[in-house]
C-alpha cells in the first residue's frame, strides 16, 4: 500500500506551521502559495483528516495536524541524518565511532585524540563508555564498540579482531595516611596485606565469567564500579590496594594517599588497542594513528 506521506509534504506542513501562513511558507520554500495549498489539500484528502484551520490570516494546526508535524519533524531529521551519513560513508568517514576505555586508563590520555578527530570530522558522533577487565574485550567481541582503548592483557584470540600494545601502566600500592596498614613494617608482606580490606573494581563482563584483580585469598574486599571510585574509597580509608600511578600522583603529592612499599611489587602492565579488522573507516584509522603517537604512550 502506497503511503500518502512524502518528505516533500512533511516539509510543506512544517514550513506552514513555523511561518504561520501559506504565503510565508511559500517564500521560504521558493514556491507559489497555490502549490502548497494543493499539497496540503491532497494530503488531507488522502489521510481523511483536516490539518489546518484558518484563524484570521494565520493557518493553525488542528490536533491531527500537530501530531503530524511533531512526528514528521522526527522523520525529516532522520532523513537529513541518513543523507549526511551516506555522504560520510561515501568519503570513507564513518557517521559514528563507539569507543570502550578501560577504567585503568586516564581519560586525559584519550580525549586529546578525540579532539583531533573532531578537528578532522566535526560531524562524527563519538560514544565513550568505560569498561573493566574482561568487560572491555567483551564489548568488542560482541560488537558493542568499534575500538578498545587500554584493554588489560592481550585480546582473546578471535577471527576478525586485531590488537596491538599501547600503554605500559605502573601500579603503586596506596592507602590513606590514617589507615592501620601504614603503621606496619615496610616492605609489606602478603600476610600483612591480607589482613586489611581490599578495594577492587567490578568486572563489567555481561556474558562471560568476571575476572578479579588485587584480591589475596582469604581477604575481605569492597567492590566499586570504576577507578575514580576505587581511588576515593582508598582515600577515605575503606581499604587498600594497587592503583595506576597516574591516577593518584596528585593525591600522593598532597598527602591524601601514601605510597607503600611491598615485598612482591606488581609488575608494570601492558594495555592494548583493539578493533575489528573487517571494516576500518577513516575515523577509526585516524584515531588509532593518533593514539599511537609517543605522547599517548606515557601511562
Amino acid at each position: 500500500m502506497k503511503t500518502a506521506l512524502t518528505l516533500e509534504a512533511l516539509q510543506v506542513i512544517d514550513a506552514i506551521e513555523r511561518k504561520g501562513s501559506f504565503a510565508a511558507a511559500a517564500t521560504v520554500l521558493h514556491r507559489v502559495p497555490s502549490a502548497l495549498s494543493y499539497t496540503v489539500q491532497k494530503l488531507e484528502q488522502d489521510l481523511g483528516v483536516t490539518l489546518f484551520r484558518k484563524e484570521g490570516r494565520r493557518a493553525v494546526l488542528t490536533t491531527a495536524g500537530r501530531h503530524l508535524v511533531e512526528r514528521g519533524r522526527q522523520l525529516l531529521q532522520a532523513a537529513d541524518t541518513l543523507a549526511a551519513d551516506t555522504r560520510q560513508i561515501a568519503t570513507g568517514w564513518e557517521p559514528q565511532l563507539r569507543i570502550a576505555i578501560d577504567t585503568a586508563v586516564a581519560l586525559g590520555d584519550v580525549l586529546p585524540a578525540i579532539a583531533a578527530l573532531y578537528d578532522q570530522q566535526p560531524a562524527i558522533e563519538v560514544t565513550l563508555t568505560t569498561e573493566v577487565l574482561g568487560g572491555t574485550w567483551e564489548a568488542l567481541l560482541e560488537d558493542r564498540v568499534d575500538l578498545v582503548v587500554g584493554g588489560i592483557e592481550e585480546m582473546p584470540r578471535h577471527k576478525g579482531l586485531r590488537c596491538e600494545p599501547w600503554q605500559t601502566i605502573r601500579h603503586v600500592f596506596v592507602a590513606a595516611p590514617g589507615h592501620p596498614v601504614c603503621q606496619a613494617p615496610q616492605p609489606l608482606t602478603q600476610d600483612t596485606i591480607k589482613a586489611h580490606r581490599a578495594v577492587i573494581i567490578r568486572d563489567t563482563s555481561r556474558n562471560n565469567a568476571p575476572l578479579s584483580r588485587g584480591i589475596l585469598n582469604p581477604q575481605q574486599f569492597i567492590e566499586v564500579p570504576d577507578m575514580a571510585a576505587k581511588v576515593e574509597a582508598q582515600r577515605q580509608g575503606l581499604g587498600v590496594g594497587y592503583v595506576p600511578l597516574a591516577s593518584v600522583t596528585q593525591a600522593i603529592t598532597s598527602g591524601a594517599l601514601v605510597e607503600l612499599s611491598v615485598e612482591e611489587q606488581r609488575a608494570p602492565e601492558t594495555t592494548f588497542l583493539g578493533w575489528r579488522s573487517t571494516y576500518r573507516g577513516r575515523a577509526l584509522s585516524f584515531l588509532i594513528d593518533t593514539l599511537r603517537l609517543p605522547e599517548a604512550h606515557a601511562g
